[in-house]
């Protein structure tokens, strides 16, 4: 039974991760060729960085994912804490409400917003692009937050806070110097998991988008509709190895409050 488990497990990550290994390759290839590797060259990727067009896009790609994966780690912060404060019965609605935006198919939440921004636009003369596209991002950003933060409350014992307020400590210095270093892993993970949904998603900014600010997945959709340039596979090779380093230092980070929490409470309990 090992040896199958074994073997199936290397055949789905097999059939993952060999297509993104072949567009890998190829994003070497000397020619346009997808099927034919005919020698190793660094053009396309020369190339890449003198499209304006991709440029741009990458460009307002990474400013609209920082703005929105801040301002939502901000608003989801804020929103896990005082969803914590709350009673059980009203806690479990408002959690399934904040889950919602997750569970529900991305192209409903792409529509929905196209809506509501047309409904403003009429009355307000708001123009799909820049700031449409931020909202949208902060939007679906939020939850995921809020998912991260949630869970390092239930690890925590809950009367740190008060304990710090009956050692002198005010509301603010309690929470800035007990809770927050208690939730913080789980915050940063919030903020790296809004950054990467926000820097890949599709569906919604298609949706929201305009035609003065469109993120880099739509711009490469742009494109293969035409022809599948190799170019594009140089793109996707770096985009996969940033969102590698992404889950590489959240994992870091992960396994360093696991550890730091461990030698706490063993030294504690020493």
């Amino acid at each position: 039974m090992k040896k199958l488990s074994k073997i199936y497990i290397g055949i789905v990550l097999a059939f993952l991760y060999v297509p993104i290994f072949v567009l890998i390759v190829f994003s070497f290839n000397e020619t346009k060729s997808r099927s034919v590797f005919s020698g190793f060259t660094l053009d396309w990727y020369e190339k890449l960085f003198h499209n304006k067009i991709i440029i741009s896009s990458l460009i307002n790609t990474v400013i609209i994912a920082v703005l929105a994966s801040v301002i939502s780690t901000i608003l989801g912060t804020f929103a896990a804490i005082g969803i914590n404060s709350m009673r059980k019965v009203p806690k479990a609605v408002v959690m399934n409400v904040t889950n919602m935006p997750i569970i529900n198919p991305e192209i409903v939440t792409g529509v929905s917003l196209m809506l509501l921004f047309v409904f403003f636009a009429a009355r307000m003369n708001i123009e799909f692009g820049f700031v449409t596209l931020l909202i949208a991002h902060i939007t679906f950003d939020v939850p995921y937050v809020i998912l991260n933060i949630m869970p390092k409350f239930k690890q925590m014992d809950p009367h740190l806070y008060e304990a710090a307020q009956d050692l002198g400590c005010s509301p603010t210095k309690a929470f800035r110097k007990v809770i927050l270093p208690e939730i913080m892993p789980g915050v940063i993970s919030g903020f790296l998991m809004a950054f990467t949904y926000s820097l890949d998603d599709f569906v919604i900014s298609y949706f929201t988008s305009g035609s003065t600010s469109q993120t880099l997945p739509i711009t490469i959709y742009s494109m293969t509709r035409r022809k599948v340039s190799p170019e594009i596979n140089a793109l996707s090779t770096i985009i996969f190895l940033v969102v590698v380093v992404v889950l590489i230092v959240k994992n870091v980070i992960e396994n360093r409050a696991a550890k730091r929490n461990a030698s706490y409470k063993g030294g504690v309990r020493e």
